[in-house]
């Protein structure tokens, strides 16, 4: 278990991510099955507000994850396994969401 209290937050916000997902996820098949996709993210939180919201504070929680990960690791020297996962996993994330940012070839 991690000691300090951002090493705390990194591995709790991992599972904040997971359940927004998840509920985005569970909108999109459920609530919001008969509206079809905006084009852009502003048209999305117009036609779709709560799967668009709950996506998008899930990113902001993996992302989260990854940074205040980062800061534990090597500014309070956190060393406990949990810290290192999140940290991977937030890392995942933003790194696919850099990929699907970037134009294509």
């Amino acid at each position: 278990m991690p000691k300090t209290r951002t090493g705390k937050w990194s591995v709790l916000l991992i599972p904040a991510m997971v359940l927004l997902f998840f509920i985005g996820f569970s909108l999109a098949d459920t609530l919001y099955a008969s509206t079809s996709a905006g084009g852009t993210i502003l048209k999305d939180i117009r036609a779709r507000p709560a799967l668009a919201l709950s996506m998008l504070t899930g990113f902001g929680a993996g992302i989260s994850a990854f940074v205040i990960g980062l800061v534990s690791l090597i500014k309070y020297r956190e060393r406990a396994l949990l810290v290192f996962i999140s940290t991977l996993i937030g890392a995942a994330l933003t790194i696919y969401l850099i990929a699907e940012l970037l134009p294509p070839y």
